[in-house]
């Protein structure tokens, strides 16, 4: 006997509805109208990159940030509407972009 059928003892007059399942927003991410720019940077000479411009919501960027720094094992922050890659991954970020469906723009060498 499953939970399903005991709560149907409990409460015998409650009709149960069927949940739908909805599937993750993971994939879903603002398009935009205007390129990232995935920059490179020194800061206290170590090299980083930084992708900035993107104009959706701060939770999917967020999202994309965490999906970045996991497909590439590297450490990153969000800070101030861009996203800070330690290490310089231009190359293979723009690439991940791109089969997500951005425009990317590489600014700076």
């Amino acid at each position: 006997m499953d939970l399903q059928d005991q709560l149907k003892d409990l409460f015998p007059d409650h009709e149960f509805e069927q949940e739908e399942h909805v599937e993750s927003s993971e994939n879903t991410i603002w398009i935009q109208d205007e390129p990232l720019l995935c920059k490179y940077e020194k800061r206290k000479g170590k090299p980083i990159t930084i992708i900035d411009g993107y104009n959706g919501a701060d939770k999917d960027f967020k999202i994309l940030a965490k999906e970045l720094k996991t497909k590439l094992s590297v450490g990153g922050s969000f800070k101030k509407e861009s996203i800070i890659i330690q290490g310089d991954y231009r190359d293979q970020i723009m690439s991940i972009l791109q089969e997500k469906g951005f425009k990317v723009k590489r600014v700076g060498g």
